[in-house]
């Protein structure tokens, strides 16, 4: 006799044990078959008490409400499903196509404004509507979210190499700081903010007025009327700049002169500083500030692409002013915010507080430029803060804008070219002929 050996997991059954177990299965659903078929209802039925009959007729003339309701619930819900289908459909169609659509219109208006300020030969600026596009953009709480992120702890192991594909990206000269040594950086913001060495920058003795931070002049001249230029061809107001002052008669930029004689000028010098710059920024002369204006504005970006793109960029963004004067007559210095910079810290004021949470109103930035926080910078004593040339002032947590307004006699002649790349402590100008 043979016999079979099936494998069943790690053990082995014969044949003839799997036979009688398939058997007592067979056997088993055999007796279970009348419980499950109709033999149990008899079973509930011998369960029913006498006055069964009239309670199964009770029973299904409730049921009929019953039913009218579960049919009304069932069109009703057919109703909702139809309604949530068209809506997903519609809804579908949108998304899909809408982003399309406007792509569309967008560039259709920006040729058609392109091709009327080439007809008019005016500089191929933002339109009305352009600009109310871009000041929607949620800039103001992704620079928020930015300066959180460069303020986190950065692992020792990331920091070579995050810091390092940041210099090559950005041309920074890492040499040059006080601390060369990358692991020494606990977040991208200190690595932003480095200090540098003793001797780096020269500051040149001899010039009336030097640069205030490593950048590119984005634009310089006079400023003898109420519009001047923030790029060549794209201009902005003096006074929604700096806000209003005293004044009696004339214009804005007159009113601002300290010396009525006639024998001085307006000048203005703005420089940007790119994200591989050094990024603290210094006093460009001697100079005492005595009124601070913090204008809560966008956060828009100061690129020169944007700042030759977009009228009144530096009356739109955030910005920190001081006012004062200098040995030549009024002085103004001015830090303007940009995208991305977490905040713009001034270390002789510690009532400053930019980048300020206003919540999640995208697009809506105050009506006029003149809401600012005022701080008069003179004490009780009437003895004002005072800064020397070559002082530190301040620091960008990001790239960003100086723009220098000045009162100059009208001999004072610039040293720099437009698009030049200047250093802290050079020479922007001179007054009469240089020797």
């Amino acid at each position: 006799m043979v016999s079979y050996f099936v494998p069943r997991g790690r053990f082995l059954l014969k044949a003839g044990n799997v036979r009688k177990a398939i058997q007592e299965q067979q056997q088993l659903q055999q007796k279970q078959t009348p419980q499950n078929g109709n033999w149990s209802m008899l079973r509930h039925f011998r369960q029913l008490p006498t006055n069964a009959a009239s309670n199964e007729s009770s029973a299904v003339s409730k049921s009929k409400p019953q039913q009218r309701q579960l049919q009304q619930q069932q069109q009703q819900q057919s109703q909702l499903t139809v309604r949530r289908n068209v809506l997903a459909r519609w809804t579908g169609f949108l998304m899909r196509w809408a982003p399309m659509g406007l792509c569309v219109f967008g560039a259709i208006e920006w040729q058609l404004h392109k091709m009327r300020c080439s007809r008019d030969g005016a500089p191929s600026t933002a339109s009305e509507f352009q600009s109310m596009v871009y000041c929607s953009l949620p800039l103001r709480i992704m620079s928020r979210c930015w300066g959180w992120l460069a303020s986190c702890y950065m692992p020792n192991v990331m920091r070579p190499y995050v810091y390092g594909w940041y210099s090559n990206m950005f041309n920074v000269n890492i040499n040059e700081a006080l601390y060369p040594d990358l692991n020494h950086y606990n977040s991208m913001a200190e690595f932003f903010t480095r200090p540098l060495k003793e001797g780096a920058r020269v500051i040149d003795s001899k010039a009336p007025l030097v640069s205030p931070a490593d950048g590119k002049v984005l634009h310089f001249g006079r400023a003898s009327d109420s519009r001047i230029e923030q790029v060549k061809g794209v201009n902005y107001s003096i006074e929604d700049f700096l806000g209003p002052i005293e004044r009696s008669t004339g214009s804005y930029a007159q009113a601002l002169k300290q010396k009525r004689d006639g024998s001085t000028e307006l000048y203005q010098c703005v420089i940007y500083l790119a994200p591989g710059d050094y990024h603290r920024f210094h006093s460009p002369a001697a100079w005492q500030p005595t009124v601070r204006r913090h204008f809560s504005g966008e956060l828009l970006s100061v690129s020169p692409s944007v700042a030759g793109w977009l009228p009144n960029l530096f009356c739109l963004n955030e910005r920190v002013l001081y006012m004062g004067n200098w040995k030549h007559g009024f002085f103004s210095y001015t830090a303007v915010g940009a995208t991305n910079v977490g905040s713009v810290e001034i270390y002789m004021d510690s009532q400053l507080k930019t980048n300020r949470w206003t919540g999640f109103n995208v697009g809506a930035h105050p009506p006029s430029t003149y809401e600012y926080d005022e701080l008069q910078l003179v004490n009780k004593e009437d003895s004002s803060i005072s800064f020397n040339k070559g002082d530190l002032i301040g620091q960008f947590n990001m790239g960003s804008t100086i723009v220098l307004l000045f009162e100059a006699p009208k001999n004072f002649q610039f040293d720099i070219e437009a698009g030049q790349k200047i250093s802290v402590g050079q020479s922007l100008g001179h007054i009469g002929e240089r020797k």
